[in-house]
């Protein structure tokens, strides 16, 4: 590991997030990072169409009570996807609720990663198998589990990273600081990929931070940080990955502040008109990530009608699939929720689980 007065003070973000795809889907040049090959760029651009396509069906499958909730990422496939695609094979992933688009990009199985949004205690796959964390309800958790995952691994000479996915919101917790300080005085592989979309549900952002940008929070522990343009996917991709490649050769942990914009509510229990206008979600809608990348690949000639239909073809069977699962699982038990919390269960736990029993029974 370095050593603490080795370190050189990293430089400070940038004011303007960094972009390479503008959102009429133009490349733009950047000095610090270089646009991912055309074939990277045509992989996002397919796991962002069957990520939206996912989430969307996820979202029915909530509207008719077949999951207990759902935290929706439609617009935030940028985020989802190309910080996923940027971990190596042996790193980990560290998601949120709202991550559900990052775990199938990575290879998690669609009905597998609703089994905890179905209102089961288990998290529905299997965390070794998968370098995937259980998804974190509780805001800002799952950032020291990474940083400890990482510490470990370098004790034991193991090449691994981390990714850890949050939210805006996530980093006004107590949890964030602790797992930032922590990462940065141990010089672990991580890095906090911050999905800024501008609401912690109905807190605006300014209520939240006085900070030039979110990433700017990197410097007071020490730590790089990156404003990235967080609807530009090659962007996205590029800044992560290097951040990882740095954090893997002793450089240290960073923060990557992806701006963005979550278009749909908080969760489907949530009504987001009551404290948000229409027409700054429209304002988001003319940034869609998808649609940006897609006139890039489209003009220059790397995708066509025929290379779009097939990923749209392939998105349908995924959700097919998805509805036939979900209706096939058998309803979770409830008192399961109740079972394996301590080897002898509290007077408080048998309350709660005969006031669920009797709420079942009634309603």
């Amino acid at each position: 590991m370095k050593r603490l007065d080795d370190r050189i003070a990293p430089p400070l973000p940038t004011l303007e997030p960094i972009r390479l795809v503008d959102r009429h889907g133009r490349r733009v040049a950047d000095p610090t990072v270089s646009c991912p090959s055309p074939t990277t760029l045509t992989s996002l651009l397919r796991a962002m169409i069957v990520g939206r396509r996912f989430d969307r069906q996820a979202g029915a499958l909530a509207r008719q009570g077949r999951l207990a909730v759902y935290p929706s990422s439609y617009g935030q496939e940028a985020c989802q996807v190309a910080g996923v695609l940027a971990l190596a094979e042996q790193d980990w992933l560290f998601p949120t609720y709202r991550d559900s688009v990052a775990l199938v990009t990575r290879g998690v199985d669609p009905v597998e990663t609703l089994t905890l949004l179905r209102g089961d205690w288990h998290s529905g796959y299997d965390p070794g198998l998968h370098r995937c964390a259980p998804q974190c309800t509780p805001l800002a958790t799952n950032a020291s589990h990474a940083v400890g995952l990482t510490y470990a691994a370098r004790h034991k000479g193991e090449d691994v990273a981390a990714l850890v996915l949050m939210g805006d919101g996530a980093t006004s917790e107590g949890d964030a600081h602790e797992a930032y300080n922590f990462a940065a005085v141990w010089n672990t592989p991580v890095v906090f990929l911050v999905q800024n979309n501008g609401w912690a549900i109905s807190v605006p952002l300014h209520r939240q931070s006085a900070a030039p940008t979110l990433a700017h929070k990197a410097v007071g522990y020490g730590m790089r940080g990156y404003h990235v343009d967080g609807n530009d996917a090659a962007a996205v991709h590029a800044v992560v990955g290097r951040a990882l490649e740095e954090a893997r050769a002793g450089g240290g942990p960073a923060i990557v502040e992806a701006r963005t914009y979550r278009l749909d509510a908080h969760t489907n229990a949530d009504a987001p008109q009551r404290y948000r206008d229409d027409s700054e979600v429209e304002y988001w809608k003319q940034r869609d990530p998808i649609e940006r990348l897609e006139t890039l690949l489209r003009a220059e000639g790397h995708v066509d009608d025929d290379t779009l239909a097939g990923f749209a073809a392939e998105a349908e069977r995924m959700a097919a699939d998805v509805r036939e699962r979900v209706d096939a699982a058998p309803d979770p038990d409830p008192d399961e929720l109740f079972a394996h919390v301590y080897a002898a269960p509290t007077a408080q736990l048998v309350e709660q689980r005969q006031a669920l029993r009797d709420e079942i029974r009634e309603g």
